[in-house]
């Protein structure tokens, strides 16, 4: 996986405008105690398993990246501004984890001139070429009554997925964002969800996971990393790249916040993405989604500044050289587009509409990701919570969509244009079926209306593409739509 390029070793010294000499640092006397704090630290150690060093492994500051030497020691000449020291695990090791919560990292004591952290590593019993994650976005709970139901709920379906594997198949969980709704001691409930569901879990900061108090973007994820460490990073499984990036920039005052990565990740990115080898396959994981079509069905210009990466393109630039899945959350409705080898996966939410109804805002219901990886080859499913993995689309009867009283309706929730949506009229196939934008009837039942929902009154339905019409005869007395995806997986709903 990794084109481990000796150079790089030397980026440590001198690819950061950040890694100030000491001579610079000593110059003048410091005027307050609130300077930012550039004095040198050196940063060294070993990764190994077993006693043995592992040579070829990625090691940062989160500023610069070096690689581990024949023997598996590193050393790196960071300063003050870094916070953590951590790695980018190697392909056929397991993740280290406390509590189910991936921990491949040590935090960086202030005022020393010098630092030792070593990794231990695990080898893998089995080959991960083939493997599987999970992507929960938006738990969001603001209250221990939403921590309930994520362990009453969210929890069992989750451990029935994983057991329906081998006993010794390699799943790993991806937490998309949104981990609680800005109260930070409902942090213990998200824990013990992913502790109980027994799988490592990789951890997205959202814009509900920032501190509101901090004065700009620089101090919004304090408390994040205090719980799970840093906010971007990137780590192997396979013949898979997985990077997390943190795309969420505070603007220093309560829910005001752009999709905007800022140039010292992408800086960083630009040392992660040199060991990864053109044509490589990337899984790529941030909270507010890059882009999605929701200012194209509302008839705008442009996407609303929250809701999508506004230097995205920048992003797309560096990835052109490899196969791309981009996995997202914030929207609270599920989107999927592709572009070249480029595909994003916006997901329904786990928490559904904000702990309000059992379906989000385009009529998906609560539910997450489930991903199968071969080699290069990725396959997935989006998992309803509480209904079989074979429930995929919900069908309406004629009128129940207001616009169309002489058409019935079906959601494909997790439609794309690879997807073949068709109907049958009393078993006599009618070819396929008309995509529009349209509201979800279901969620205009549940949501639309000045005392709806009852819970949270701010919820309303979305606009989706995944919503499909065909208006039957007059005598029709079964009909059938018959969704087929792009694995050919064939999926029926009759009315």
């Amino acid at each position: 996986m990794l084109n481990r390029r000796n150079f790089l070793k030397n980026v440590g010294v001198t690819g950061s405008l950040l890694a100030l000499p000491a001579v610079i640092t000593n110059a003048a006397p410091l005027l307050s105690g609130n300077n930012i704090d550039l004095s040198t630290i050196s940063l060294k150690g070993k990764v190994h398993c077993e006693g043995k060093g592992l040579a070829g492994v990625p090691v940062t500051d989160g500023i610069n990246i070096t690689l581990t030497d024949k023997n598996g020691a590193y050393a790196l000449q960071s300063n003050g501004t870094a916070e953590f020291v951590y790695i980018s695990v190697p392909r056929g090791y397991a993740f280290p984890e406390e509590g189910s919560i991936a921990f491949f990292y040590h935090s960086i004591p202030k005022n020393k001139p010098s630092f030792t952290a070593d990794f231990k590593l695990e080898k893998l019993k089995a080959d991960d070429t083939r493997h599987t994650f999970v992507v929960w976005a938006d738990p969001q709970m603001k209250s221990q009554k939403d921590v309930d139901q994520l362990l009453k709920e969210s929890v069992p379906d989750l451990q029935g997925v994983i057991k329906s594997y081998p006993k010794d198949a390699l799943i790993h969980g991806i937490g998309c964002g949104d981990l609680v709704w800005d109260e930070f001691e409902l942090y213990h409930g998200y824990r013990r969800a992913v502790e109980l569901c027994g799988i490592p879990f990789f951890n997205v900061i959202g814009n509900h996971d920032m501190d509101n108090e901090a004065r700009t973007d620089d101090g919004s994820a304090n408390t994040f990393k205090s719980h799970f460490g840093p906010t971007y990073y990137s780590y192997n499984r396979g013949e898979v790249h997985y990077i997390v990036l943190d795309d969420v920039f505070f603007l220093g005052e309560a829910k005001n916040y752009i999709g905007y990565l800022t140039e010292h990740q992408l800086q960083w990115l630009d040392q992660d993405l040199a060991q990864v080898k053109p044509g490589s396959m990337i899984v790529l994981s941030l909270h507010i989604p890059t882009y999605t079509g929701q200012a194209r069905r509302e008839g705008k210009k442009d996407e609303p500044g929250g809701g999508t990466v506004a230097n995205r393109k920048k992003l797309y630039k560096m990835l052109a050289p490899y196969k791309v899945h981009i996995m997202s959350g914030h929207t609270h409705f599920n989107d999927n587009w592709e572009e070249g080898d480029i595909m994003e996966h916006n997901h329904g939410t786990v928490c559904g509409a904000w702990w309000t109804g059992p379906i989000c805002s385009d009529g998906t219901p609560g539910g997450y990701g489930i991903y199968d990886v071969d080699g290069t080859d990725i396959k997935w499913v989006y998992k309803s919570t509480g209904l079989p993995k074979e429930k995929q689309l919900r069908i309406y009867e004629k009128g129940r969509v207001q616009t169309a009283p002489d058409e019935i309706s079906a959601n494909v929730w997790n439609w794309d244009k690879k997807w073949k949506v068709e109907w049958l009229e009393d078993g006599v196939n009618k070819g396929e079926m008309e995509r529009r934008v349209s509201f979800d009837p279901w969620a205009v039942e549940l949501y639309l209306g000045p005392e709806l929902p009852k819970k949270h009154k701010f919820v309303e339905p979305s606009l989706t593409d995944h919503m499909f019409f065909a208006k039957p005869s007059g005598t029709a007395k079964k009909i059938t739509v018959r969704a087929t995806d792009r694995f050919g997986n064939v999926y029926e709903e009759s009315i």
